[in-house]
């Protein structure tokens, strides 16, 4: 007993320094070299704070529409919905994700829809959108805000953000800053 018991304390109080108190500084100090030092993009608007990295609920027919979030974009609970592709609430769900946006887009057709306007992130705070996304949103807003579709789509490409380094992941479109582009395009 004696044997296992000293290397058990020495494992134990070795990984209690190595990761309740390196491996945080080690992120802690990898953060300072972030945005706002690791605590996220804010951008102040009309008074309001918002933070970028967090999706932002966008329901008004004259915004963009932001991607589902299965915990009401409550950073405070980040989670998906945890329901797989056959579980009959969750079909339920996205089906009338599907109706509620042709509704409000009747020109789109339900297989133009892009994915990520009917399903949530794995995290539900997603704040980004596919370029695909945002172009299919184009004439409900057209129309709401008198405007050319010229005009949106031009905007959409300035807002287009490219992979990381060039090869990882897909072209996305933060929809925070894509609204708040398009609520100063009268200004």
């Amino acid at each position: 007993m004696k044997t296992n018991l000293l290397p058990a304390i020495k494992l134990t109080i070795l990984s209690i320094v190595l990761l309740i108190i390196i491996y945080p500084l080690i992120v802690f100090g990898i953060s300072q070299f972030a945005p706002n030092n690791g605590k996220g993009e804010i951008i102040t608007q009309n008074g309001k704070t918002y933070y970028s990295n967090i999706g932002q609920t966008f329901t008004e027919d004259r915004y963009f529409n932001s991607r589902p979030s299965a915990v009401g974009y409550n950073a405070a609970g980040s989670g998906g919905s945890n329901k797989g592709a056959s579980n009959q609430e969750y079909l339920s769900e996205v089906q009338a994700r599907i109706d509620t946006f042709l509704v409000h887009n009747p020109d789109v057709i339900k297989s133009e829809i892009p994915v990520d306007l009917m399903t949530a992130s794995g995290s539900g705070l997603d704040p980004n959108i596919s370029v695909q996304a945002a172009y299919v949103q184009v004439k409900r807003i057209a129309k709401i805000r008198n405007t050319t579709e010229a005009t949106l789509q031009e905007l959409i490409k300035v807002q287009i953000e490219k992979p990381l380094i060039g090869i990882f992941g897909p072209k996305k479109i933060n929809v925070l800053k894509l609204n708040i582009a398009l609520d100063n395009l009268k200004k």
